[in-house]
């Protein structure tokens, strides 16, 4: 370990006394076992703050009682990090789906106090292939909508039961963008829900963040 990575844990070591988080403790083990800059990229200011943004209005929304919670898109499994830390929940399990199997071992990583309780699992699929019916999800959250090109076939796997958010942006320069809108009333076209709960959109650097809650 170079002489910046060890003064970079020490901080983080130091944060995780001073606030007792066990999450701030699960970030040091998981930049320590993978360093690299994609573990900054999910964990920088843009990605916590469209996230908590979502964490929230969720609890503003819903009161808080999430269920069984499929976070698609899930990345390093921050966002559901995030959900399990936040006391104000109730949620049962949460899984974290992406396609990129070098995403599964980060994500557990990021969430150990989590997976040891049983309570996250990291899973590699494409969502375009889960049976969201016979998972019984409670809550499925993509906040991923940006990268999914057939965004009309993966809404329409999913049951109208469950409660749904969806985030999108605006921002076009980013390979893998292949699916932006420009504003909510082509988010809410893309994904016409029959009861929207919550609908807005956040100005961050260089682009705008779209936000919807609601059932099919």
């Amino acid at each position: 370990m170079s002489s910046e990575d060890s003064f970079y844990q020490d901080i983080l070591k130091g944060l995780g006394v001073y606030f007792d988080s066990p999450f701030v403790a699960d970030i040091r083990e998981t930049a320590e076992r993978f360093p690299g800059p994609d573990l900054g990229f999910a964990l920088n200011r843009n990605q916590i703050t469209s996230k908590k943004w979502l964490v929230d209005t969720l609890f503003e929304t819903t009161g808080g009682k999430l269920g069984r919670v499929c976070i698609l898109g899930g990345w390093y499994g921050v966002l559901g990090a995030m959900l399990l830390h936040d006391g104000r929940f109730g949620i049962e399990t949460v899984c974290s789906v992406d396609k990129d199997p070098t995403c599964e071992a980060v994500a557990g990583c990021l969430n150990r106090t989590h997976v040891d309780t049983g309570k996250f699992t990291s899973l590699t699929a494409d969502m375009l292939d889960l049976d969201y019916g016979e998972e019984g999800f409670d809550l499925v959250i993509n906040t991923s909508c940006e990268h999914v090109e057939r965004i009309g076939d993966w809404f329409a796997r999913v049951p109208p039961e469950g409660l749904l958010t969806l985030q999108s942006n605006n921002y076009y320069g980013i390979d893998g963008h292949v699916n932006c809108v420009d504003d909510l009333g082509a988010f809410k076209a893309q994904v016409p829900l029959s009861e929207l709960l919550f609908e807005g959109q956040r100005e961050l650097p260089s682009y705008t963040r779209f936000m919807l809650i609601g059932r099919k």
